[in-house]
């Protein structure tokens, strides 16, 4: 992280004058060849009615973040009922040192509003801002300079093609109320009609959010690459009632495809990811080079029309890399009997575990039909993951520390 940090310091030295000059790096994976704001102006918001704006502007645009953003109750707040479904009680019951979260309950009421599990009655209080998403439209970069590039009390709905985010750290979204609020939300554009394409989030960070971490669904995207970003799970609320975020990565959608590469997902302990699970969609991933650490539950959750390739990863003290409950989707886990070679063109590299659990293919050749076709994993090369646990967590703790 601490070369990304430099580089947007040595862009600014100079003073840039064009979007050419905020170029960071190019994006592996699916989204090759997204370009965001380039070759429209550089701009600097110093409000959250400017940043509002210009991420709700037509144009193409480079839009730089050198300050912290504070949405937080710029909206106001809502106390109402809400749910306290039957995990939060046992939460309560063991006085652990940790908090459960409560859960707003949805248009359906309590009988409909996922998370709510046997619940009860109680009184819920929440921050509105965080359930109004930031609207970026497309040919956007938004960046962040150094450790300064944060929002606080709302995520950001990727709304167009063409975007990149990076250096960014989204936090403190309701952490307390399941369904308080969303970092990353993609649903495709055409009010979630249209497949979207093109979407880079890099070298952002994600911690204390109520729901999900990155979600994508309706038409989905075909195009995302999510690469060297820090998934950070410490929470005082969680759902498990140890400390560690449960509601990860959520990737739904018509046709969907991503990218997950060179990432840190840690004190998490479910849902990351969880993929597929409705029928008539097509959700493709490859998970290459990540590292998951100290995770509490389960880390993949599969369900139907899922398809994803994991290689070259390394899970640390992980419970459960893979939910030994489900049985539907389908995983591709390359080990030492690796068969890649014969449907991609080259060898997947081994993902390693280090006092975690099981994680094994599942409709392992059903995976690989689907990868044939995608020329961003055929021709992508993984460094080994063989490197010592020292070794992994120096070079992510490195990158994490964009944004404390």
């Amino acid at each position: 992280m601490g070369r990304i940090q430099f580089a947007l310091a040595a862009a600014l030295a100079f003073v840039a004058k064009d979007a050419s000059a905020f170029n960071v790096g190019s994006a592996a994976g699916l989204a090759a060849g997204t370009t965001g704001g380039d070759g429209g102006e550089v701009v600097y918001p110093t409000s959250t009615s400017e940043l509002i704006a210009y991420l709700n502007d037509t144009e193409p645009l480079v839009i730089v973040l050198n300050q912290t953003f504070d949405f937080r109750g710029t909206e106001g707040t809502t106390t109402e009922l809400g749910c306290r479904p039957q995990n939060m009680r046992k939460c309560l019951a063991l006085n652990n040192g940790f908090k459960g979260q409560d859960v707003i309950i949805g248009s359906g009421g309590m009988n409909n509003t996922g998370g709510c599990t046997n619940g009860t009655e109680t009184t819920v209080t929440y921050d509105n801002a965080a359930q109004k998403r930031l609207n970026v439209k497309g040919n956007k970069t938004v960046r962040g300079i150094g450790k300064k590039g944060v929002i606080m009390g709302k995520g950001m709905t990727l709304n167009g093609d063409n975007i990149i985010v990076q250096n960014v750290h989204i936090t403190q979204l309701n952490p307390h109320v399941i369904w308080g609020g969303d970092a990353f939300f993609i649903q495709g554009t055409n009010k979630g009609n249209t497949t979207a394409k093109n979407i880079w989030l890099d070298h952002v960070k994600v911690s204390h959010v109520g729901r999900q971490m990155v979600v994508t669904n309706k038409a989905g995207v075909d195009s995302l690459t999510i690469s060297n970003s820090d998934f950070d799970g410490n929470t005082e609320y969680s759902s498990s009632c140890d400390g560690h975020h449960y509601w990860t990565f959520l990737f739904y959608g018509k046709n969907t495809g991503i990218s997950m590469l060179n990432n840190y997902i840690h004190a998490t302990s479910g849902r990351s990811p969880k993929v597929g699970g409705n029928k008539n969609e097509n959700i493709v991933v490859h998970i290459a080079n990540n590292y998951w650490g100290d995770n509490s539950g389960h880390s993949f959750e599969l369900g139907v029309n899922a398809y994803v390739l994991a290689e070259g990863n390394y899970f640390n003290n992980t419970k459960q890399p893979l939910d030994p409950k489900g049985t539907e989707g389908s995983l591709y886990a390359t080990d030492s009997n690796d068969v890649c070679s014969s449907y991609l063109g080259h060898s997947c590299k081994a993902n390693v575990l280090v006092s975690s659990g099981n994680f094994t293919t599942r409709n392992g050749p059903t995976v690989l039909e689907a990868m044939k076709t995608h020329s961003a994993v055929t021709g992508y090369s993984s460094d080994s993951a063989q490197a010592s646990e020292s070794e992994q967590q120096a070079s992510q703790t490195s990158d994490s520390e964009q944004q404390q």
